[in-house]
C-alpha cells in the first residue's frame, strides 16, 4: 500500500508542479490556432523543397496537436494533395516543435531542453526530408496514396477535420480579440485538452510508479552511467525503444522524461525519447491503417533514425557549447502542494481555464466533443467529419 501511495504521490507532485504551465501552453497554441486557417495550409504543402518544408514545419508549430490528431491531420492534407514529405514534416512540427511541450521542458527539466527540442526537431525534419528523397520509392508512395484515399479511420479523426479558426477580416493580431475570436480561442483550448487528457494522465501515472517502484540502480545499469562515452552513444539508441514500449505521446511523455534523466539517460537520448512519440505502438498501427503496412514499416524505420541521428547532433552540439545540465541536480517533483509562485500560477491559470471552458460550453461546445473521434473527411460511406459552428472545410 505505501508504494501505491508513494506512486501516487509522485503523480500529484508532478500534476500540480505543470498544471500552469500547460494551461498557459495550450492558450497560447489556441491563440494561433483560431488566426491559421487549414485551407491556407493545403495549399502552402505542395512539394518537398526546402521552402515548402520550412512552411510545413511553421505551420504544424502554428496547429500544435496531440500525436494522434496530428497524425490523423496529415493524412488529410496528403489526400488533398499535400507532398508526402511536407505532411510528415508537418506532423513533426505540430507534436514535437510546440509552445506547451517548450514550457513544460523548460518547467520540469531545465531550459536547455526546451533550446534541444527546438534545435533536434528541425535536424530531424531535415534527415526525414533526405532519407525519403533518397529511400521513398514512387511504387510505395503511391500504394500509400491509395491506402489513404480509402480513409480508414485512425484516432482522433473528428479532431483533425474541425477547423475552428476565426473568420472574417481583421488583422492577424485583433481576430482572436473579437466575440469570435474569443469563442474560436476557447474551442481550440478545450478541444486540445480533451485530445490529450487521456495521455497525460496516463503519462503522469506511469512516470510516478517508474519513479517510485524502478531503483535507480537498475537505470543507471541500463544506461551505462558509469561509462560516459557508451552512455552518450546508448542513450539516443535506447530511447526511441523506450518511449515505443511506454505508449505514451505528446506532452504526456515529459514527466517520464524526467524520470529517465534522473535515472541516468543522456542528454541526447531525452531529446531522442521525447521526438519517438510518433513511433509509439498504437500510432504504429494508425500508419497501417492510414498508408499500408509497408509504408508504416517504412516511417518507423526513417523515423528511428532521424531521432538517433538528432540526439547525437545536440549531444555533441550543447556538450561542445557546455550546456548539457548537471544530471546530479534532476530531481522528480514531489513536495506536494505548498504556498509558492506555483501555487499562485495554478491558481490564476485555473481560474482562465475556467473562463474558457464556460464560453466553450455556452457555445456549442458540447456538440464538437461528441464529434471529436468522428470518422475521416470523405471516408467511404460519404461522412465527413464535423467542426463547430460550420468551421469545417
Amino acid at each position: 500500500m505505501h508504494a501505491i501511495l508513494h506512486a501516487l504521490s509522485i503523480t500529484g507532485s508532478m500534476t500540480w508542479e505543470i498544471t500552469w504551465a500547460l494551461i498557459l501552453g495550450f492558450t497560447l497554441s489556441a491563440v494561433v490556432q483560431a488566426v491559421v486557417h487549414r485551407s491556407a495550409v493545403v495549399r502552402a504543402l505542395g512539394d518537398d523543397r526546402p521552402r515548402t518544408l520550412a512552411v510545413a514545419s511553421g505551420l504544424g508549430i502554428a496547429s500544435s496537436s496531440c500525436s494522434y490528431a496530428a497524425v490523423a491531420l496529415a493524412r488529410s492534407l496528403f489526400r488533398k494533395g499535400a507532398d508526402f514529405t511536407a505532411a510528415m514534416a508537418f506532423e513533426i512540427a505540430s507534436t514535437n516543435l510546440v509552445v506547451e511541450l517548450g514550457v513544460i521542458l523548460a518547467l520540469l527539466m531545465g531550459w536547455q531542453f526546451t533550446v534541444a527540442e527546438f534545435v533536434g526537431g528541425p535536424v530531424m525534419i531535415v534527415l526525414i526530408a533526405v532519407l525519403f528523397r533518397l529511400l521513398l520509392r514512387e511504387r510505395l508512395l503511391r500504394q500509400a496514396r491509395e491506402q489513404a484515399d480509402r480513409g480508414i479511420a485512425g484516432s482522433m479523426e473528428g479532431h483533425a477535420a474541425m477547423d475552428m479558426s476565426v473568420r472574417g477580416e481583421g488583422s492577424f493580431f485583433r481576430r482572436p480579440r473579437s466575440r469570435e475570436g474569443f469563442t474560436a480561442v476557447s474551442h481550440v483550448f478545450v478541444m486540445e485538452w480533451a485530445a490529450i487528457l487521456r495521455d497525460l494522465v496516463v503519462g503522469l501515472f506511469i512516470a510516478g510508479a517508474i519513479a517510485a517502484w524502478v531503483p535507480d540502480s537498475f537505470w543507471r545499469h541500463f544506461f551505462f552511467t558509469g561509462h560516459p562515452v557508451a552512455a552518450k552513444i546508448w542513450g539516443p539508441l535506447v530511447g526511441p525503444l523506450v518511449a515505443i514500449a511506454s505508449f505514451v505521446c505528446s506532452v504526456g511523455n515529459v514527466p517520464l522524461a524526467v524520470v529517465l534523466w534522473k535515472g541516468g539517460i543522456s542528454f541526447g537520448g531525452v531529446v531522442a525519447f521525447i521526438f519517438a512519440d510518433l513511433i509509439i505502438l498504437p500510432i504504429l498501427n494508425i500508419y497501417r491503417k492510414y498508408y499500408g503496412a509497408r509504408t508504416a514499416l517504412f516511417l518507423l524505420g526513417t523515423f528511428y533514425a532521424a531521432m538517433v541521428v538528432a540526439g547525437y547532433v545536440v549531444e555533441v552540439l550543447f556538450g561542445g557549447l557546455g550546456l548539457i545540465p548537471d544530471q546530479a541536480d534532476a530531481k522528480v517533483p514531489e513536495s506536494g502542494v505548498t504556498w509558492d509562485y506555483t501555487t499562485v500560477l495554478n491558481i490564476v491559470f485555473l481560474l482562465l481555464a475556467a473562463v474558457l471552458v464556460v464560453r466553450f460550453l455556452a457555445t456549442g461546445g458540447r456538440d464538437m466533443l461528441r464529434m471529436m473521434g468522428g470518422a475521416p473527411e470523405g471516408a467511404e460511406d460519404g461522412t465527413a467529419a464535423a467542426g463547430g459552428h460550420g468551421h469545417h472545410h
